[in-house]
């Protein structure tokens, strides 16, 4: 009967479905591996099997690194919005939007101030999900906040950077964040603070230019993707293949070109010892903390 068929049957298949959440599994961009999305987050967003670093959002970076995942918002002066009334296939304001309802955050850098294995430190974090992480007025601001409160509080600053570069809506505005990011980064080095930061994949473009190469120490994430150009846009400019793994943290690493690779579970205790030793701040084990670090390639 049609009434058995096209009424009775649906019911019952409604009663019976269960919705699933989109994200229930993680593909491994590296492996192909499916993962269980809760087993993912649990162990910091790294692939169990093949320990690819997936990319963390701006909460989840600062819940990792503060003590009892607790700390303070540090508040970023407002910036223009839409300086230029840019629009492409859409209006800026529009990609302001959706960025804003994707990520819950203002713009690409949230900023927090506490405590790191009981050590005070301010911490910056680049999201990658608002608009590639780009570096436009807003972002800039939270920059020269996180550098300033960290002179004001007598404290390191930690950033982790993960951009694609400079925002292309904002323009010359956007550009000009790169002298004014290093003239707070120098304010900073004055204070004899230190400055520590974490390149995560991909770090490119002109926050590379500026903010994220002049730290005191440049810890890379592992197979981060660091640099100016993207490797495409290097091989089509110089007419030449790229060596085997150009521009991945292992290979700055070995051409001095970062400090350390460091895998995303010991990040928390090496920045702690770091920013101790940086400071000469007692602690128990002192004469320990250099042997603890990585050792150089």
């Amino acid at each position: 009967m049609n009434w058995i068929s096209n009424v009775v049957r649906p019911k019952i298949r409604n009663m019976l479905r269960r919705e699933a959440p989109g994200n229930l599994w993680i593909k491994c961009p590296e492996t192909g591996q499916l993962v269980f999305y809760k087993d993912v987050e649990a162990n910091q967003f790294v692939i169990p099997g093949s320990n690819y670093h997936m990319r963390m959002s701006a909460a989840a970076r600062l819940k990792a690194m503060f003590d009892n995942q607790t700390w303070i918002d540090v508040a970023v002066p407002p910036a223009p919005v839409d300086p230029l009334k840019f629009r492409d296939e859409r209006r800026y304001v529009d990609r302001l939007k959706d960025a804003r309802t994707k990520t819950g955050l203002n713009d690409a850098v949230k900023l927090g101030f506490g405590r790191l294995d009981g050590f005070a430190v301010v911490i910056g974090v680049q999201d990658f999900d608002f608009m590639g992480g780009s570096l436009g007025m807003a972002a800039g601001e939270a920059v020269i906040k996180g550098l300033d409160t960290a002179v004001e509080k007598s404290c390191p600053f930690v950033l982790f950077a993960a951009s694609g570069g400079a925002r292309m809506q904002e323009g010359i505005l956007a550009l000009m964040q790169m002298p004014r990011t290093t003239i707070a980064v120098q304010r900073l080095r004055e204070t004899r603070q230190p400055y520590v930061v974490v390149l995560t994949n991909p770090t490119t473009g002109g926050v590379t230019a500026s903010y994220a190469m002049l730290g005191d120490v440049h810890i890379a994430e592992p197979g981060a993707l660091i640099g100016f150009a993207g490797p495409r846009v290097i091989e089509q400019t110089i007419r030449e293949k790229l060596p085997e793994g150009f521009q991945k943290a292992e290979y700055l690493r070995e051409h001095g070109m970062v400090d350390m690779v460091v895998h995303r579970h010991d990040l928390r205790a090496i920045i702690a010892k770091l920013c101790r030793l940086l400071t000469k701040a007692p602690a128990a084990g002192a004469l320990d903390v250099r042997a603890s670090l990585p050792a150089p390639a």
